[in-house]
């Protein structure tokens, strides 16, 4: 595995810090990015080869991608991409500034980052690109539209890209986790305040308890730890014939199941229930 060197974006804290921690423990030569000056220290301070690196900003994404293929001889096994944040707020009081804010991240970054890196996996023959997805890729939840369509239109592109890297030696695939132990709930909770809250609306109500829900620190009954993210993404990277989608979490595994058996009115029901109209 020393041989085979990683990039994983967003990697501060939460899915990011657990995956750059556990594949560098197994023996991969992981390259962890992170936006903040002082995260790249931290991550640094844990004996990490630390990146400076944000989706937000192309001359970012360039700078960090040089800087990996020089560290690594041009050469580099896998891409992870797992920096995102989720913007709260009911889609008639979304702006265009905050749902571009949503995609400048989750997608056109992501995107940025790996149509960057693909060359080099090409030019070698192998490689992967692994993209952390959500659940709510797979199902809108009522309060999450910005997020919801980021991350259908990442599924979109990525489900795209496999099949264009097919006979390429190159693999792409998706991980789809549900709620999981991180500190994605704080983030969406600053990023709801900066951009979607409102004092009074048709919404005001569910918005309250949504921030109820977003102070919590810690997530509900079925929350996943990224350990578990970590598991599937050891899958992706060293299996001969990686699945294209990965379920990580029990809500995720429920979710998929109904989507095959349910119409779609039944199926709009359910996912009300299961976000209790957003205030999950």
């Amino acid at each position: 595995m020393k041989e085979k060197s990683v990039l994983i974006t967003g990697c501060s804290s939460g899915i990011g810090q657990c995956l750059a921690v556990g594949l560098q423990a197994r023996g991969y030569r992981v390259f962890a990015g992170a936006r903040k000056p002082e995260d790249v220290s931290a991550l640094a301070a844990q004996g990490l080869e630390a990146v400076r690196l944000d989706l937000d900003d192309s001359a970012s994404i360039r700078q960090a991608v040089q800087e990996v293929l020089a560290r690594g001889n041009g050469q580099l096994y896998a891409l992870i991409n797992n920096a995102g944040y989720g913007q709260p707020g009911a889609v008639e009081d979304l702006t265009r500034a905050a749902l571009r804010a949503q995609f400048e991240t989750n997608v056109f970054g992501a995107l940025e980052l790996t149509n960057l890196v693909l060359p080099v996996l090409r030019a070698q023959g192998h490689g992967r690109v692994i993209t952390i997805s959500s659940l709510l890729g797979l199902v809108a939840f009522p309060y999450r539209g910005a997020y919801n369509a980021s991350k259908f239109a990442l599924e979109g592109l990525m489900d795209t890209l496999r099949l264009e890297l097919r006979d390429s030696g190159v693999h792409a695939a998706l991980i789809e986790p549900g709620p999981t132990e991180t500190r994605f709930r704080s983030n969406a909770l600053a990023a709801y305040r900066r951009h979607a809250k409102t004092e009074s609306n048709a919404h005001a109500a569910n918005y309250a308890r949504m921030e109820q829900r977003l102070i919590k620190p810690r997530g509900g009954l079925f929350s996943s730890h990224p350990r578990a993210v970590l598991k599937k993404v050891i899958h992706a990277l060293e299996s001969a014939h990686p699945c294209a989608h990965y379920y990580v979490g029990l809500p995720t595994h429920f979710v998929a199941l109904l989507r095959r058996v349910l119409p779609g009115r039944m199926m709009d029901w359910a996912v009300y229930k299961m976000s209790r109209g957003g205030a999950t």
